[in-house]
């Protein structure tokens, strides 16, 4: 069935209002190589540069892809601000699949580095969408609101990479977001193993069932 690989993009320093603890917090950036059902699929490509004022403001450290265009077949960004789309530009030819509400709210400006939206091939979505068998997509929002998440079916078990549906994994499903519902039916009572964009720690467990 393949596996799930996590890759250490780089690093940010974030501002204690953004995250609400008592100072900047020093996190991860990480992606996921995946190989699941015959595709190999990229979740998430790095932090992105060209404004100094980020820089200055997040003091980032960049790790450098440790895949390129031709181990590829698709990438999938769990949203569009500028520390989860650096380094997509490798891949000019590779569907890049999106939420078409957060491509268009990126692209109406001040919402990302602006220089990092061209020169890659979107493939815009409206909600749900299979990849391949076991390989899906589902709209995760809140964090963004065309935030997403790729759920992955291994039979006995199944994989979340929810990104930043939520920032730590000691507060996955608190508080209760809609979408949960969804990932709980996917996952029918099946263990669960939820990985995240800014946190090395992993939920494990079972998801709720529907409401």
């Amino acid at each position: 069935m393949g596996g799930v690989v996590r890759v250490e993009l780089g690093e940010l320093r974030r501002p204690a209002e953004e995250w609400g603890g008592p100072g900047v917090r020093v996190e991860p950036v990480l992606g996921h190589v995946v190989r699941h059902s015959g595709v190999r699929l990229l979740f998430d490509t790095g932090v992105g540069t060209g404004s100094p004022e980020t820089d200055a403001h997040y003091r980032p450290v960049r790790h450098a892809l440790p895949v390129g265009p031709a181990d590829v077949d698709v990438v999938v960004n769990c949203h569009l601000h500028f520390d989860h789309i650096g380094g997509k530009q490798r891949f000019p030819q590779t569907p890049v699949l999106v939420q078409r509400t957060e491509l268009a709210v990126a692209r109406a400006g001040g919402y990302t580095i602006d220089s990092l939206l061209p020169g890659v091939r979107y493939e815009e979505l409206d909600g749900e969408h299979e990849i391949a068998p076991g390989v899906l997509i589902v709209p995760t929002p809140g964090h963004t609101e065309g935030h997403q998440s790729l759920v992955l079916d291994h039979g006995d078990r199944v994989t979340v990479l929810a990104g930043q549906a939520y920032d730590f994994a000691d507060e996955f499903a608190r508080p209760y977001r809609p979408w949960l519902d969804r990932l709980g039916e996917l996952a029918g009572g099946r263990p669960a193993r939820v990985l995240f964009a800014h946190d090395r720690g992993v939920w494990e467990g079972t998801l709720p069932p529907p409401r």
